[in-house]
Parts: structure tokens; C-alpha cells; sequence
């Protein structure tokens, strides 16, 4: 309903009334106003599809939120295995691994031959796999495979027994030096402790410690009842020997020796009585790959397998073994072959 304004015009006394229209507005059709019912029935929809229940925590259990930092998560209940499973059964927790290692270790060094051992060994075969195979080709050249098989077999014992007896009376004589230098360092230790301390200070005098460790060592070392292990080891450079060491190098060099040696002569045994020759060329054939690859073997001990540069120096090696034995051969032939002509 349009509103009735009244005015009073200058010249006339009564009023004038007016009329203007109230415009309202429109609603477009988008936007007609909502009923109570749609939209309780809009938030009954978003909380049946989106809320999550809660259940109210009392007040006095209820922890008091610290502003601008967040709380600190429990990670008491995350589980500390691996998201994916693993198909390697050796994967486990480190300390499995750990043990793993270590057994692996020991297995290893179970298996690990001593070094006095196998420097025996090399002196056993060096000597078997030279001096048998010289005397053999010298002894081919009287033209008898008996003579060459007798005189081999005499010559194995003899060596192998001789070789022996060197290596026993040899540990025999270091385990006599280690008692011997015990006896005086233990003498030294109860009349000269001062003698002791100064040798223990120039053991340690290399390795630059503080004059406080160093102090400290020397003065434990000498009230230890390991003292004269020490010193023996530390100063003199000498250790214990095994009380089988003698019988052990003894057996060692004579087998080695033995079966050394025992190679050349093999292939007389296969050939006829003045077939001597070709039993000659067999056991050249044998003994030039024998030596070879006890030099090759020998070297590469020493300086290791891999490598292009193991594989040259194992060759150089194999090739001077070869060459050593063929010049002890050829010496020992030539001998034999120039006295038998002779007449000697």
C-alpha cells in the first residue's frame, strides 16, 4: 500500500498529501526461502552420513591443551615390525644378525690351518717335488727301471726321515730359546723392575699415548701376573710354542716330503722293465704340472687370488718352480749319463 505524505505548500493552508510507491523486491525462484523441515532434514542427513560418535570424556579426566604446541603421540601401542614381511629368513632383528656373524666367524676360524703348518708343508714339497724327481731322470740314464724304482724308493725314506728329524730337532731348539729367554726375563723382572718399566715404556713409546695412560699401563703391567707373557711377546718378538709343535712339524715335513716325491716315481710303475725312456717322458710330463702349480700356489698364498696382477706373479712363480726342478733334473741326468760313459 503506498504511504500518504502530507506537505503544506507555501500559499495554501491546507495540506497536500502525496503518494509514493513502496517497491519490493523479489525473490528469484533459486532462492525462495527455505522451510524448517528441509533443512532439518539436511543436517539429520549430514550427521547420520559424516558425524563419528564421541563418547564425553569427564572434566577431571580431561588433559589441558597446551597452546601452540601439539600434543606429544603415543607410540607405546605402534608396532616396531617391518610394514613389509621380509623373505629372507637371516633378516631378523639386529641382534640375530649380530649372532649370525659372529657364528659365521668362528665357523670360518675353525677351519683356518696354522701358518707354521703350512710353511712346513712348502719346505716338505719344495724339496720332495726337486731333489726325488733329479734323482729319478739321473738314474733313467742307466737304461733300468728297477734300478730307477729302487733307488727312488731309498731316497724317499732316506729324505722323508731326514727331513723329519730336521724339523723335529728344529722346534725342539726354539722351544729351548723361548725357555731359555723366559728364565732370564723373570730373573731380570725380580732384580731390575726398573729395567722392565723402561723396556715396557719403549714398547709403548711408538704409539704416542698421554703420560697419564701411559702411566697407568706401566703400572698395571708390572703387579699383572702376565708381565713376563708380555714382555716376551712384546719385547722380544716371541711366543709360545705349542707343546706339539716339535712332533707336529716333525709328521708335516716328512709326509710332505714323502708325497712329493712320490710323484715321479709314479710312472715306472706302469712301463716295462727297458722301457725306461718313456717312464721318463711320463714323469717330466707329470712333475713339469706339479711344479707348476705348486709354484703357482705357493706365490699366490702370499700375495692373494684376485687380481690381474695375483694371476702374473702366480705364474712367474709357477714358471721358476719349473724352471729350478728342470735345471736339477737335467744336472743330475747329465751327471749319471757322463760317469756311466766313463767308465766311473
Amino acid at each position: 500500500m503506498p504511504k500518504n505524505i502530507i506537505t503544506h505548500s507555501k500559499n495554501e493552508s491546507t495540506p497536500v498529501q502525496h503518494s509514493r510507491p513502496v517497491i519490493r523486491r523479489r525473490r528469484p525462484p533459486s532462492q525462495s526461502p527455505r522451510s524448517p523441515i528441509n533443512a532439518m532434514s539436511l543436517v539429520g542427513l549430514k550427521n547420520l552420513f559424516f558425524s563419528q560418535t564421541r563418547t564425553p570424556i569427564p572434566r577431571h579426566q580431561s588433559k589441558p591443551k597446551t597452546r601452540g604446541y601439539p600434543e606429544t603421540p603415543d607410540w607405546s601401542n605402534v608396532s616396531s615390525e617391518p610394514l613389509l614381511p621380509s623373505n629372507n629368513p637371516d633378516h631378523g632383528d639386529l641382534e640375530s644378525q649380530a649372532r649370525s656373524k659372529t657364528e659365521k666367524a668362528n665357523a670360518h676360524k675353525g677351519f683356518r690351518i696354522d701358518a707354521r703348518v703350512i710353511s712346513d708343508a712348502t719346505i716338505g714339497l719344495s724339496d720332495g717335488l726337486t731333489v726325488p724327481f733329479a734323482l729319478t731322470a739321473g738314474l733313467s740314464a742307466l737304461g733300468n727301471t728297477k734300478v730307477v724304482i729302487y733307488g727312488g724308493f731309498a731316497e724317499l725314506i732316506a729324505g722323508a726321515i731326514s727331513m723329519g728329524l730336521g724339523g723335529f730337532l728344529g722346534a725342539k731348539s726354539e722351544a729351548a730359546s723361548y725357555e731359555a729367554q723366559k728364565s732370564e726375563t723373570e730373573s731380570l723382572i725380580h732384580t731390575s723392575p726398573q729395567t722392565i718399566l723402561s723396556d715396557l715404556t719403549t714398547v709403548f713409546e711408538p704409539y704416542d699415548l698421554p703420560p697419564e695412560t701411559l702411566t697407568n699401563l706401566t703400572s698395571h703391567l708390572t703387579g699383572s701376573p702376565k708381565l713376563v707373557d708380555f714382555v716376551m711377546q712384546f719385547q722380544h718378538g716371541v711366543s709360545e710354542p705349542a707343546s706339539s709343535r716339535a712332533l707336529t712339524s716333525a709328521l708335516t715335513i716328512a709326509l710332505a716330503y714323502f708325497f712329493g716325491g712320490l710323484l715321479p716315481l709314479t710312472p715306472y710303475f706302469f712301463v716295462g722293465a727297458e722301457q725306461v725312456f718313456e717312464g721318463l717322458y711320463i714323469s717330466i710330463g707329470v712333475m713339469v704340472l706339479a711344479l707348476f702349480a705348486f709354484g703357482y700356489v705357493k706365490t699366490c698364498v702370499v700375495v692373494g687370488w684376485e687380481g690381474g696382477r695375483a694371476v702374473r706373479q702366480g705364474c712367474f712363480g709357477g714358471v721358476q718352480m719349473v724352471v729350478v726342478g728342470s735345471a736339477a733334473a737335467g744336472a743330475a741326468m747329465g751327471l749319471v749319463r757322463l760317469f756311466n760313459d766313463g767308465g766311473v
